[in-house]
C-alpha cells in the first residue's frame, strides 16, 4: 500500500517579480497581479488537496521565489538535500527552508557550499525504475548528478539543459506513473536525448511539442493517475489520457511570469 503523498506549498503572499534571473522574467518586473496570483496558486492548492495533504512553508518578505518550493531541497524517505541556489537573489530562502526540514524531522544531509544544486527543480524520481533524473547547465553544476548517486545511493541519469527557457530540469520533464515519461526533447543537449531514449521505451516517451512545452505542460504534477498543469493542447491531453492519465488544467499565468507553474509551486515530501 502506497504511503500517502504530502506536497509542501508557500503562499504567495510576497510573490512578485522584483529582479530577472530567467528567460521569463525578462520585461516582467513589478508587472504581476497579486490578487489573481493569489487565486490561480489557491486554485491549484484545492485541486491537489483532493490528493494529497498539502504542508505549507512560511511566506518571508523581500524573497518572492520561495514560493517555488520545489527548490527547497531534495527529499528521499526522511533525509534531505536543502538546495544551494546559484543566483544570489535566492539564497536568502536557504536557511527558511533548512529550517523548515529541520523542525519536520528530516535528516539535512551534507553538501558542498561551492556546488549549486536546486533541489526538486533539477532532480526527479522516475516512478518506473530506480532511478534519478538529474539536470545540469543552468542553475545546478555538472559535478551534481554523480554527487547525488553518491549521497543516495540511487542509480542518476545526468541530463545536459541547452535552451535557457528551460533552465531547470522540471520545467522540460517530468516522470508519470509507470515509468511514463513526458518531456520536450530540444531542450536537452543530443546526448541526453540519446540517454534518455536508452532509458525509456518508445511506449512510455510522451514527447511535447514547442506550442505545449512553452506553456510548462512538463511542470506538471502527478497525483493518484491526474496530472496538473498550467496548460495543454487537445492534442496532448488526448494523448496523457491515452496513456491512462487524467489531465487537469489549472491556470498559473501569474507565476508563469517568473518562469515557474504547478510543479515549481510544489514539493513532494513522500519520496521513498
Amino acid at each position: 500500500m502506497m504511503t500517502p503523498q504530502t506536497v509542501l506549498m508557500c503562499p504567495p503572499d510576497h510573490f512578485e517579480i522584483a529582479y530577472v534571473i530567467n528567460p521569463w522574467m525578462e520585461g516582467q518586473f513589478a508587472n504581476t497581479d497579486a490578487a489573481l496570483a493569489r487565486r490561480q496558486w489557491d486554485g491549484l492548492r484545492a485541486a491537489l488537496e483532493r490528493h494529497a495533504k498539502v504542508a505549507l512553508e512560511p511566506p518571508q518578505r523581500a524573497l518572492p521565489d520561495i514560493v517555488f518550493t520545489a527548490n527547497a531541497g531534495l527529499v528521499l524517505g526522511k533525509k534531505v538535500i536543502v538546495s544551494r541556489f546559484r543566483s544570489p537573489e535566492r539564497r536568502g530562502e536557504e536557511p527558511h527552508h533548512r529550517a523548515f526540514f529541520a523542525d519536520n524531522g528530516f535528516e539535512i544531509l551534507d553538501w558542498p557550499s561551492d556546488i549549486p544544486f536546486e533541489g526538486a527543480g533539477d532532480a526527479l524520481f522516475d516512478r518506473g525504475q530506480s532511478l534519478l533524473w538529474a539536470g545540469h547547465g543552468f542553475r545546478s553544476a555538472a559535478a551534481v548528478p554523480a554527487l547525488l548517486e553518491k549521497l543516495l545511493g540511487r542509480k542518476t541519469a545526468a541530463l545536459n539543459l541547452v535552451d535557457p527557457r528551460f533552465y531547470h530540469l522540471d520545467t522540460c520533464l517530468c516522470p508519470l506513473d509507470g515509468g511514463y515519461l513526458l518531456y520536450f526533447p530540444p531542450a536537452f543537449e543530443e546526448r541526453s536525448r540519446a540517454l534518455i531514449e536508452s532509458l525509456v521505451a518508445p511506449s512510455k516517451r510522451i514527447a511535447v511539442e514547442e506550442e505545449d512545452a512553452l506553456k510548462f505542460c512538463c511542470n506538471a504534477v502527478d497525483l493518484d493517475g491526474h496530472v496538473f498543469v498550467n496548460g495543454a493542447s487537445d492534442s496532448l491531453r488526448s494523448r496523457l489520457r491515452g496513456a491512462g492519465f487524467t489531465p487537469v488544467i489549472t491556470p498559473l499565468s501569474e507565476f508563469m511570469k517568473a518562469g515557474g507553474a504547478a510543479k515549481c509551486l510544489t514539493l513532494k515530501l513522500v519520496e521513498e
